[in-house]
């Protein structure tokens, strides 16, 4: 009986299994310390990572604690006892904790009386292009604020302007400034056509569109905003502007600048 013919392919398999375990076991006599020296930087660097991130999320939790320390000594009125914290808080790293220290800086400032000092220090945080936009705007307000008697209004109104315009979340605060600028420098009409789009404004708080509407028909200038009439015979709701009431000392611009935001959370730190 004739023997039927053994196929090729699997003399073929055999040869090539038998091939690549001698490749590898090549590969591996001549690169098995790189391999492993490659695999425990692998490792090491997992570790690396994990411990950085680890040593950084303590420093932001210590970082907080030294915030909200400084914070509490000051609404005691311990102004002296925090400039320590405060100075460590501005040489980190963290622009968000920095920035509260800065406020916070120029708060005590303030309660001091040290006004000139004070607006030093906002305008240094306005300056800062390290800081997120948010922060470098509301130095910008309060430093104005503060110095609003002793600039020039023209100068004021050119500070203030872009912060001024429909739809900037210092619209109102800026604007007010701008209006009582326009004041001192005798335009009133200039002033009215300011506080009447201020008091029309729907965002800005109501405290300020309320002063706004009463400055604005104070000028000549007529505000609508969207305000519910009181019926007949019953007093007006709060802020609505009464016939003939004189307009807002030039101070009250003061009022609309923000307190510095120090007590406010600061945000995601730059790795």
């Amino acid at each position: 009986m004739a023997i039927k013919p053994t196929s090729n392919d699997a003399f073929y398999k055999e040869v090539d299994e038998e091939l690549r375990r001698d490749q590898f076991a090549d590969a591996w006599s001549r690169y098995r310390w790189l391999i492993i020296g490659g695999v425990v930087l692998l490792l090491a660097a997992i570790a690396g990572g994990i411990w950085w991130m680890q040593h950084r999320e303590a420093q932001r939790q210590a970082q907080g604690e030294q915030l909200s320390t400084a914070l509490d000594s000051m609404e005691k009125g311990q102004f002296q006892t925090v400039g320590p914290q405060l100075d460590a808080l501005e040489k980190s790293g963290a622009d968000g904790y920095r920035a509260a220290a800065l406020f916070s800086r120029a708060n005590a400032l303030v309660a001091a009386n040290n006004l000139p000092g004070a607006a030093a220090i906002l305008g240094q945080i306005a300056a800062d292009e390290g800081l997120a936009e948010p922060y470098r705007h509301a130095a910008l307000i309060r430093q104005t604020a503060l110095q609003f008697e002793t600039l020039p209004p023209d100068q004021i109104i050119q500070r203030l302007q872009p912060l001024a315009r429909a739809g900037e979340p210092w619209h109102g605060s800026a604007g007010e400034m701008i209006g009582y600028a326009h004041l001192r420098a005798n335009r009133p009409d200039q002033a009215a056509t300011v506080f009447a789009a201020i008091g029309a404004d729907n965002t800005v708080p109501e405290v300020i569109r309320s002063r706004a509407v009463q400055l604005a028909g104070a000028h000549g200038a007529e505000a609508v905003p969207q305000m519910q009439a009181a019926p007949k015979g019953q007093a007006p709701a709060a802020g609505a502007p009464a016939a003939g009431q004189p307009t807002a000392p030039q101070g009250a611009a003061q009022q609309a600048a923000p307190a510095a935001p120090a007590a406010q959370p600061a945000p995601a730190t730059k790795e």
